[in-house]
Formats: structure tokens, C-alpha cells, sequence
């Protein structure tokens, strides 16, 4: 009970803080920094700001750790590649010694090299395995070239890219034709054959041939197509031209031998060899796999290790070195609660590091603003970070966050509002909820979900609030139910028969007299004026929930000035704000609460218009009222006048009141400081026995005092430097913030209507789905034919609820609700000008990491 009580007050107020510091002994302040990491609580500061980060002292440290994790990352991208499973245990191992990081760094220098040798021999096999399959490829194709030309002609193909300067040049039997036989790229031959063409002006000619099957790159690893080309030609200089052009489109060449005899033997010999090497890459594909798998077993253990050593020698790097003390000091921010345990992990790494001398930890006072630190759990951490997005809470601030668990699904709920879409959205939310520790296991990669999953309890609220909305509005996927029965009934059936087409229900005569049970009467959803009425319901229902949050906005800003001592805002800023907002917008809703009892069937016709109302309050305009009966109170035109006069006077109060207590109170200082006696100072007598001041202070404990005094003068100096009096600076600021909260108090209520046109939207929006899409499904064709419009309709109706209604409705809502929380709520109280605590902890490192990855 009591921690639950801790960490309510935690969430409302933040820890208090506190600045430390840190004596370690340089053996021990390894395992003292591993613990603190382990435990969590403790955010460190940079003592070293003007030094280089390569001058520091653990940067080699840190660089063999990035060495092995360059290591580990491509022996981790190869695991991957061959969908080789990485095994995870869950446990995360405990922070290594560092003389552990010589054994990963064995390890992982080892699978490098092995892995670097086994892929390099892979690739040479693979070269090796490709040349050798082009080369059987050109002596199978190339063979029916040669047969066509030991024949009678070339053949038309001869004729169409060589021209007839080729053909007449081999019907010469006497003149010898040398060629060029290799392997081309397929999607290279056409420019490939178009370059022979206009370099060797046509005198060539060119056979290709496709290869059916695609060829692995070596290299690449992808698949190629490609094709066997043979070119016939005469004279050297073609052969000079043509292999340069082969080598510009990367086109293999091979030896063809011109005896039938040797390519048959050759191509015995080569289909010998192919299945030589493919024995040994199959042994070696084996090979390399057993590494890997070896390496998968235990790749996630290493790499948590590297991460933790290399975050430990990061962070002793903020620290200072003494060498006369053989120590390094840090200063750290640590929660007051907190300090015991951090003693205690303190301790247990100077335990572990073997030091005599044990560790020493010092609260410091500074004037510095420390951070904000909130203790949340996996429920409040989804509203915290809808708090944190808009600004992070100054120290010791109250936190908006705790009132969000409530009035954010709330605000939201009014303006989703149906009871179907509501119960959608929570078992969604649930079944999140329910399985949340499989699906933490799983570490989804999906960005979209996992931003679902982190706010999973801040939707199933919202669910559950829209269920209990759309209940209110009796809204239930467009569609009202009537659970208590209706309270208004038909009047008897006229001679005719049936009832009118159109008929006007009168409740002096039709109503019961006593109101549906719970939420709005079903037959307002078959009433042609049901817009009508539910317009100036939710208007005036949006009103009232908007000022009322104000008010309460207003209210809670009484407490910071309380904390902080802040008294001469309670009764310059507050006050004058709460006033002014009670006087008009409180009264407002007032006057919506009074016409609602007050007025009933007999006189509504002749009901007074707020909005009109409150217009003549300020214009100072009282009209007769309708029906010419009397005000709605007595006395309201005198109440009006001075809830209008106590307004205006408020804006003054505010723009004027903080400046002059301000200037008053400086000029008061300004007076002691001028009849501020300065005492003279301390001599000392001669005379006095050695050791010894005039005062009877020994002369070591003096010199302490009087570096103190000059140390607390110094500090005196800074403060009345750093709260330099500036009265230009301050009227300005009171004028921003005095016209801020009179037009915002007449804005922010103006704002939270779009809680009213968001509902009425929704709710029609569903409506047209239902209406032009389900019912004219179950109403179109019969039969068999009916059955199957009908599947089809319901399937599409279902596709557009959760497309249009739930998701894009949804976030609608949802960045509207987050409007007002941050503009028109926290804007009455909260400032939001702080920054995280953010601890040293190897559990958020990991995490991040993780995220990065993702």
C-alpha cells in the first residue's frame, strides 16, 4: 500500500531529485558502474565537456568494443542470409568482467577470419563453378554453328546481319574465317550486336544462342540470364576491336577449339569437373552453415555483452581522474528514494572489483534545475508519453498525465460515441492486453502495430468510454434499441385507420412524463427532427464539459503557486483567472442547467436563448423576454451587471498587480543592500601563540572559514547576477499572459465545441453506411441470389466500419481529444519547460538498440 501510495505521488508531483557525487576506485569503478546499470537509477553528467572524445581516457576501450560489434554485425547479416534461425533465450546474461572482453575479442576475431575464409574459398569455388558451366554451355550451342558452316551456305541469318559484303566473302572456300566465342548478359546482346555492327562496319558475323537456365553471380549472388554468342570475322585488327568491345560489355570469352572431336572430349572432360566441384561446394555450403549455425546459438549472448561493456567504458568517460587519490569522480542525478539502493549497488560493486576502499557518495547542493523523472508503469506509460510529446514537466511540476487517464478517453469517447464501434475497439485493446507477453516475446518489426501496442491500455479505455457514451446517446452502429421502453406513445388511431405519414408527437399530450431510464429515448432515431434536437443537446452538453475542464485547469494551477511558494501569483494570476472565467463561462453553464429543469413542455416555446442571453449581459441589453414573462430569476439583470463589471475588473488585476508587488519588492532590497554593513575584517595579533587567531580560532580551522565565506559570497554575487531585475520584461510578459487568458478563456470554450461537430459526424457517417450500403444489401434480390448480395454487402459495410469509422474517425478523435488536453487544459497550469531523467540503465540501451534495428 505504501508503494502504490509512492508511485501516486510520484506520477503527480515527479521524484525529488537530488545532485551527487561519485568517488570510485579506478579497480572497482568498473563493477560500480555495471551495477548502477543494472539498477537503473542514476543519470550521470558530463564532467568533461572541452575535452575530445578521442582524448579521452577509455576510448581505445570503447573502439575495440565498436570492433567487435562490426564483427558480430556481419557475422549476423550472414546468419541472416541463409534464414539460419538466431537463437534467443529471453535472459539477459549478466554484465561481464572486462577481462572478458579479450575472450570476445578472441571469438570474435576467430569466426571472422573463418567465416572470411570460408566465403572467399566459396567464391573462388563458385567462379570457378561458372566459367566452367559458360564454357560447356558455348561447346554444346556453338556445335550446330559450326555445322552450318562447313555446309553449303550460312544460311539467311548470315545475309540479314552481315550484308552481302559477308556473303560473297564465304562463298570464297579459299579464304579462313577466324572467330570469337563467350557468354553474354541477355538483357546486354541487342546493344551488344548493334556496337559490332558500326565498329566492324558490318563485316562480322554473329551468332547467339540462349542459355535456359540462369547463372549465379559469384559476386552478387543474383541469378542472371544470359547468352552464347559466336563471331566470325577476318584479319587481326577485327579481333583487336572485337575482344575490346566484349570487354566493355563485360562479356566472357572462352576458347573454342574447330575440331568436333575436341569439343566433344572437352565437354566430357568439363561435365567431369562440374560434377567434381559439385561435391566440394555442397561440402563447403555445409561447412559454412555449421559455423553459422554455431555462431546463431550464442550471437545474441555476445552482442548484449559487447553492449554492456562498451556503455560502461562510454560512460566512465564522463568521469574525472584523480591521480593523486587514484580515483575517478562523477556527479550524477539520483531520486531521493532511491539513494539507499544506489549505496547498496555501490557496495556490491566495490565487492566485486576487490577494493579496500570502499566507494563514496556525496549529495552536493546546486542551484541547477534538476530533471523530471515519473515512476511509471506499463498503464501510465501510454498517457505519460501523450503528456511528454507536448512538453516535458518542469521540475516537481504537477503532471498532467494522472488527470489524462481519465479525461482523455473521456473527451474522446464523447466525440466517438457509438457503442458497436466502441466494443470493436476494446477487443482490439484486449486481446493486446491479454496477449501482450507473447507478442513482447515476438519483438514485432511493424512500426503501424507497435505504435497500437504501446497505447493498448489508453485504447481499451477509450472503448470502454465510447461504450458507455454510445450507450448514453443510445447510438449502437447507427442504430438505437429500446431496453426500458419508450416514454412518449402514439395518440389514437385516427378514423381512417392508419396513422399519418408525417405526425407531430405533442408531449403536453404523447409523454409519460417520465424520462427514459438510462441515456437518450430510441425514438428520437426514427424522428425527423432527431438533428435538431441532438444539435442543442451536445452543443450545450460540449459547453458545459469544456468550461467545467477549464475551471478545473484553472484550479490545479492554485496548487504549483502553493508548492513553489509562489504567493504573489495566487493572488495576481489565479484569482483574477478563476474569477473572470466563473463570471462569465461559469454563469454560462449555469444558465444551460436552468433551462433544463427549469423550463418543461408547457413553457419550452417561450425558453430564453443562452447564447442571446449572454450577448445582452455584455452589450448590457435586457429585451423583453418571449411570451412577456418575467426574467428567469429575480434579480438576474442586477447579477448580470456585476458579474460583467467583476470581469473587466479582473483584466486590470492581472495586467497591473505582479508588476507593482515585483518593483516593490526589488526596490525594498535595493534599500537593505545600501544600509548593509560590511564588517571589517580579521586581523590577527602578533602576539598570540602560534596556530592561533585573535579570535581564538587555531589558524587551520580559519583558513577553512575563510574559504567558505568566500565561497558563500561568491555564491551571493551569482544569484543577485543571474535574478538581474528587468520591470520592461516583466510588464510584457504580464501583458502576453493577461491577454492569453482572456481571449484563450473565450477561444478554448469556442474550441471544445468540435466535441458536438465530431459526435453529430460520426454518428452520421455511420448512419450512411448503414442506410446506403447494409440495407440496401439485405433488401436487393431474393433467394439464393439475396443470400449472396447479402455476404457481399456485409462484407463491404464491415471493410468501410473499421476502414473509415474506426481508423480514420478514430485518429480524428483522437488528435482532437489531444488538441484540447494540450491547448485548452494544460495550458491553464502547466509550463511543460523541463527535461527527462534519463538513467544510465542497460535495460533502456538494449531497448533502443532494439528499436534501431527495427
Amino acid at each position: 500500500m505504501i508503494t502504490r501510495l509512492s508511485t501516486m505521488g510520484s506520477l503527480l508531483r515527479g521524484e525529488e531529485m537530488k545532485l551527487c557525487q561519485l568517488f570510485l576506485q579506478s579497480e572497482a569503478a568498473y563493477f560500480c558502474i555495471a551495477e548502477l546499470g543494472e539498477l537503473g537509477l542514476v543519470q550521470f553528467r558530463d564532467l568533461n565537456p572541452d575535452v575530445y572524445l578521442f582524448h579521452r581516457k577509455f576510448i581505445s576501450e570503447v573502439m575495440r568494443c565498436q570492433e567487435i560489434e562490426r564483427k558480430l554485425n556481419i557475422l549476423e547479416k550472414e546468419i541472416k542470409k541463409d534464414d539460419i534461425p538466431i537463437c534467443d533465450k529471453g535472459d539477459v546474461p549478466e554484465t561481464p568482467p572486462p577481462r572478458e572482453m579479450i575472450d570476445l575479442e578472441a571469438t570474435s576475431e576467430k569466426m571472422d577470419n573463418e567465416l572470411k575464409q570460408v566465403n572467399f574459398n566459396m567464391e573462388a569455388l563458385k567462379k570457378t563453378f561458372l566459367e566452367l558451366c559458360e564454357f560447356r554451355h558455348i561447346l554444346e550451342k556453338t556445335q550446330q554453328f559450326f555445322l552450318e558452316m562447313q555446309g553449303t551456305g550460312v544460311g539467311e541469318d548470315w545475309t540479314q546481319l552481315a550484308g552481302d559484303d559477308a556473303l560473297n566473302l564465304s562463298i570464297h572456300s579459299h579464304v579462313k574465317l577466324n572467330f570469337v566465342s563467350g557468354v553474354i548478359r541477355r538483357d546486354r546482346l541487342h546493344a551488344f550486336e548493334r556496337m559490332l555492327w558500326r565498329v566492324c562496319m558490318g563485316n562480322v558475323f554473329v551468332r547467339q544462342a540462349f542459355i535456359d537456365d540462369p547463372l549465379e553471380d559469384p559476386i552478387s549472388g543474383d541469378y542472371d540470364y544470359k547468352s552464347v554468342f559466336i563471331i566470325f570475322f577476318q584479319g587481326e585488327q577485327l579481333m583487336t576491336k572485337i575482344k575490346k568491345i566484349c570487354e566493355g560489355f563485360r562479356a566472357s570469352l572462352y576458347p573454342c577449339p574447330e575440331s568436333s572431336v575436341a569439343r566433344k572430349d572437352m565437354i566430357n572432360n568439363l561435365n567431369s569437373r562440374v560434377n567434381e566441384l559439385n561435391i566440394v561446394l555442397k561440402q563447403t555450403t555445409e561447412h559454412r552453415y555449421r559455423v553459422l549455425a554455431a555462431a546463431a546459438k550464442h550471437l545474441n549472448t555476445w552482442k548484449t555483452k559487447v553492449k554492456k561493456i562498451k556503455a560502461i567504458y562510454m560512460t566512465l568517460n564522463l568521469f574525472n581522474l584523480d591521480l593523486t587519490r587514484k580515483c575517478l569522480i562523477a556527479e550524477c542525478w539520483c531520486p531521493v528514494n532511491d539513494l539507499e539502493r544506489v549505496h547498496l549497488a555501490l557496495n556490491r560493486g566495490t565487492e566485486r572489483g576487490g577494493s579496500s576502499v570502499p566507494s563514496i557518495l556525496n549529495c552536493l547542493e546546486t542551484k541547477e534545475e534538476p530533471p523530471t523523472f515519473h515512476r511509471n508503469n506499463k498503464f501510465t506509460q501510454g498517457f505519460q508519453n501523450l503528456v511528454n510529446s507536448y512538453g516535458v514537466a518542469s521540475y516537481r511540476e504537477l503532471n498532467p498525465a494522472i488527470f489524462t487517464i481519465i479525461t482523455f478517453p473521456f473527451l474522446f469517447a464523447i466525440m466517438f460515441g457509438d457503442a458497436g464501434h466502441g466494443v470493436l475497439m476494446s477487443m482490439f485493446a484486449a486481446w493486446m492486453v491479454l496477449k501482450e507477453n507473447q507478442i513482447i516475446a515476438a519483438k514485432p518489426r511493424n512500426e503501424i502495430f507497435n505504435t497500437f501496442f504501446g497505447g493498448r491500455y489508453l485504447i481499451l479505455l477509450m472503448g470502454i468510454f465510447s461504450i458507455y457514451t454510445g450507450l448514453i446517446y443510445n447510438d449502437i452502429f447507427s442504430k438505437s434499441f429500446n431496453f426500458f421502453g419508450s416514454s412518449w406513445f402514439a395518440s389514437p388511431i385516427a378514423k381512417g385507420g392508419i396513422y399519418e405519414k408525417s405526425m407531430q408527437l405533442d408531449p403536453q399530450k404523447e409523454y409519460t412524463g417520465i424520462p427514459y431510464w438510462f441515456g437518450m429515448d430510441p425514438i428520437w432515431q426514427v424522428s425527423e427532427n432527431k438533428i435538431l434536437f441532438l444539435n442543442s443537446y451536445k452543443m450545450k452538453l460540449s459547453v458545459l464539459l469544456g468550461v467545467s475542464q477549464m475551471i478545473f485547469g484553472v484550479v490545479l494551477s492554485l496548487y504549483n503557486h502553493r508548492f513553489f511558494g509562489r504567493t504573489l501569483n495566487i493572488y495576481s494570476e489565479f484569482l483574477p483567472q478563476l474569477i473572470f472565467l466563473v463570471s462569465i463561462f461559469g454563469y454560462l453553464n449555469i444558465l444551460i442547467l436552468a433551462k433544463w429543469i427549469f423550463y418543461d413542455s408547457s413553457v419550452a416555446h417561450c425558453a430564453p436563448s443562452v447564447l442571446i442571453t449572454l450577448i445582452n449581459m455584455f452589450l448590457n441589453k435586457y429585451p423583453d423576454s418571449p411570451c412577456n414573462l418575467l426574467p428567469m430569476y429575480w434579480g438576474q439583470r442586477f447579477f448580470q451587471t456585476v458579474l460583467l463589471i467583476t470581469a473587466i475588473v479582473c483584466i486590470p488585476w492581472m495586467l497591473c498587480v505582479k508588476p507593482y508587488f515585483l518593483k516593490k519588492q526589488q526596490d525594498s532590497k535595493d534599500t537593505k543592500n545600501k544600509l548593509k554593513i560590511i564588517q571589517p575584517p580579521v586581523t590577527f595579533n602578533n602576539n598570540q601563540n602560534a596556530g592561533e587567531s585573535e579570535v581564538g580560532i587555531p589558524m587551520e580551522n580559519f583558513s577553512e572559514l575563510f574559504k567558505d565565506q568566500e565561497k558563500v559570497a561568491v555564491n551571493v554575487e551569482n544569484n543577485e547576477s543571474d535574478k538581474e531585475f528587468d520591470l520592461s520584461e516583466i510588464i510584457i510578459h504580464q501583458i502576453i499572459h493577461t491577454i492569453e487568458s482572456v481571449l484563450g478563456s473565450i477561444s478554448h470554450t469556442a474550441s471544445y465545441l468540435r466535441l458536438w461537430a465530431l459526435s453529430l459526424a460520426h454518428a452520421q457517417l455511420s448512419e450512411v453506411l448503414w442506410t446506403m450500403v447494409l440495407q440496401k444489401g439485405l433488401t436487393l434480390g431474393e433467394k439464393t441470389f439475396g443470400g449472396f448480395i447479402m455476404f457481399f454487402a456485409f462484407g463491404i459495410w464491415a471493410c468501410l466500419t473499421v476502414a473509415v469509422l474506426l481508423l480514420m474517425e478514430g485518429l480524428s478523435a483522437f488528435l482532437h481529444a489531444l488538441r484540447l488536453h494540450w491547448i485548452e487544459f494544460q495550458s491553464k497550469f502547466y509550463s511543460g519547460t523541463g527535461y527527462l531523467f534519463q538513467p544510465f540503465s542497460f535495460e533502456v540501451i538494449l531497448k533502443q538498440e532494439f528499436e534501431e534495428l527495427v
